[in-house]
């Protein structure tokens, strides 16, 4: 039976719900879910490491959407198991994870068509690109930073590392067998990045990061990315959101990693 009711725990699963057509079934979301815009208008649950369970129990869901894409979540796994709550989780590394997981809920909530349609767009949007970084001439060395203090990384087991692979470029640590990895100064100075690529986490993050802050960072001047004037602070709902718009972040990345074959920004 179709779920009537639907919680989501965090702006990935609400963005792939929406997407599915299934807006009218959400009757909650996170306190960080904002998109599509009318998504704010929906009740708040908390953050999504903090949720309420019993904001989520009055909401009277027969499912909750669940996420493990960041550390901490497990705890909202446990008050679920013990509301008794049906729920099922979301925990993509990669992009072929993130449309497993589109044709998971498609199944889930009646849509496998508009599961099908969204998964083959994502897929032509990424063959596409990828047929034409075939000519490049080069592979940039790509530093993708989820949070400054301390530094945080994304490494092998992230989408962003497929979306630099997409674009022709490559993640410089992905090498390390963790989503993310917590790296030094002197790990990022050693792998000499041609472009830094900051993507914190979080509205009043988001709105904190500026390129001269780590342009500025005491011996990040000996960097290559540094020196060329390649640090771009770009949106996390783009990059940091396993969901729909891998799509606009494919575009987006394309233009930052290979201008010369896709224009620039």
């Amino acid at each position: 039976m179709k779920p009537k009711r639907i919680v989501s725990l965090c702006p990935s699963n609400t963005e792939i719900l929406f997407a599915l057509g299934v807006g009218e079934s959400v009757v909650g979301v996170d306190s960080y879910s904002d998109y599509p815009p009318e998504v704010k208008n929906l009740p708040r649950v908390g953050p999504d490491l903090r949720v309420s369970i019993e904001k989520i129990k009055s909401l009277e869901p027969d499912l909750v959407v669940a996420s493990l894409t960041v550390p901490g979540m497990e705890r909202n796994i446990e008050g679920l198991k013990e509301a008794n709550l049906s729920f099922i989780i979301l925990n993509p590394t990669s992009i072929e994870e993130t449309l497993s997981d589109i044709l998971t809920l498609g199944k889930i909530t009646g849509t496998v068509d508009k599961a099908e349609r969204l998964v083959e767009e994502v897929k032509y949007t990424m063959n596409s690109i990828k047929s034409k970084t075939e000519k490049a001439q080069n592979i940039p060395k790509l530093y993708w930073e989820w949070w400054p203090k301390p530094l945080i990384a994304a490494c092998r087991h992230s989408w962003v590392t497929d979306m630099s692979e997409i674009v022709g470029g490559f993640n410089v640590f992905s090498y390390i067998e963790k989503t993310s990895s917590i790296v030094e100064d002197s790990d990022i100075l050693k792998q000499d990045p041609d472009i830094l690529l900051i993507c914190w986490c979080g509205e009043k993050m988001q709105e904190n990061m500026r390129e001269d802050k780590i342009i500025g960072r005491p011996g990040w001047e000996k960097i290559n990315g540094i020196k060329e004037n390649k640090v771009h602070c770009v949106p996390e709902p783009l990059f940091g959101r396993p969901g729909p718009r891998i799509i606009d972040g494919l575009k987006t990345l394309s233009q930052i990693v290979h201008p010369e074959i896709f224009g620039r920004l």
